[in-house]
């Protein structure tokens, strides 16, 4: 095996150790059905006992309560970018309203208009997506059907500390891109939903927590797969699930109750690893510029720039001769993105921030 680089890609993003050792291991036959999780059948009753134990993990990890389903859907969050509004905008003619801090909030925005009337209750693009909103800021109708928001937006590194205010609608979230990394108050929520990429898993799979009541928004007229409804109804068996990426959500679920301890244990360690990348960026006169404000600084990605595009890319050549690869920022922000999942050790962190200031040192 060549050595493994410490990736600090955005998605698909770094896996734990233990659990890629798992899948080799089990890949050519899981113990049991005597064949690969590639191969078993998504209703044979080996399966359905792995799908059933990535749920239960998830209730204890998250605490969900029997008022929420459960469901394991394909498409990634750009489906839900549709699937939110054509199942709780229903047939009513209600307006959904959306606190957009960053590219993926504003796509999802566009998205929902196609099916019913959007009001933006906050826009950050006119700041460049630095930070996100006060919650006197956000301008929320009491009739709305759902306040939908992103909870971290990867691209520009910027993260919600807390849940923006509802005003009595249903909250709705996408957390691709952090569930998991902490607790979380799901009473709060109406539907949260993450692709599996970031924190929980492989590409593939996408978890959907519905609150039971809000199944019932959906239509009858909607195409099957659209609907949560349809979905719930068949235990997320309504067509072949993906089979492979449920199992090693499984296996990250396993291994975040089993060898990290819990949430509140990864989510002091994810605050560790992010400061100690921000505190190299406070601390060196401007030569590391972070995008977001400091009080919304994402502990998921690190986001910051350097003083000019050349010096950015001779940062991440450098680095990926020192065995640190995916560091190029996004295109439309550009400059650097550090992608620290729960998955991303310590060492790697510690890697790139001894890098950072030697790096700086040098070039500065």
């Amino acid at each position: 095996m060549t050595q493994r680089a410490f990736n600090f890609s955005a998605g698909p993003a770094v896996l734990p150790v233990p659990v890629l050792e798992r899948v080799q291991r089990e890949l050519l036959a899981l113990p049991g059905p005597r064949a690969s999780i590639l191969e078993i059948s998504h209703r044979s009753g080996p399966f359905l006992k792995i799908m059933a134990a990535a749920e239960a993990n998830l209730r204890q990890l998250l605490s969900i309560s029997d008022s929420y389903t459960i469901l394991f859907l394909q498409g990634g969050s750009r489906l839900q970018f549709s699937m939110v509004p054509m199942n709780l905008l229903g047939e009513t003619d209600r307006i959904a309203d959306y606190v957009v801090t960053g590219s993926w909030g504003r796509q999802a925005a566009k998205e929902a208009g196609k099916f019913g009337d959007v009001r933006v209750a906050w826009d950050g693009s006119s700041e460049n997506y630095v930070r996100t909103p006060a919650n006197s800021e956000i301008d929320a109708g009491p009739s709305a059907a759902y306040t939908y928001f992103v909870s971290n937006e990867t691209i520009e590194g910027v993260q919600f500390s807390a849940e923006p205010p509802a005003n009595n609608s249903t909250l709705v979230c996408d957390a691709s891109s952090d569930l998991l990394h902490k607790r979380l108050d799901i009473s709060r929520y109406g539907l949260i939903y993450a692709c599996a990429q970031k924190n929980i898993g492989p590409a593939g799979v996408t978890i959907v927590v519905v609150r039971n009541d809000l199944l019932e928004r959906s239509s009858d007229a909607l195409p099957g797969y659209m609907s949560y409804k349809a979905h719930a109804e068949q235990g997320s068996l309504f067509n072949t699930a993906p089979t492979f990426a449920i199992y090693v959500v499984r296996l990250v679920t396993d291994w975040l109750l089993n060898e990290m301890g819990g949430l509140e244990t990864m989510h002091a360690l994810n605050r560790q690893k992010a400061d100690m990348l921000y505190e190299v960026i406070d601390e060196s006169g401007g030569f590391y510029q972070g995008h977001a404000a400091a009080d919304c600084r994402s502990l998921m990605n690190v986001v910051f720039r350097l003083p000019s595009d050349e010096l950015s890319a001779a940062f991440v050549n450098e680095a990926a001769d020192g065995n640190m690869t995916a560091l190029a920022g996004h295109r439309s922000v550009g400059g650097i993105r550090a992608s620290i999942y729960n998955a991303m050790p310590m060492a790697g962190v510690e890697t790139l921030r001894d890098f950072m200031i030697k790096f700086r040192e040098k070039r500065g």
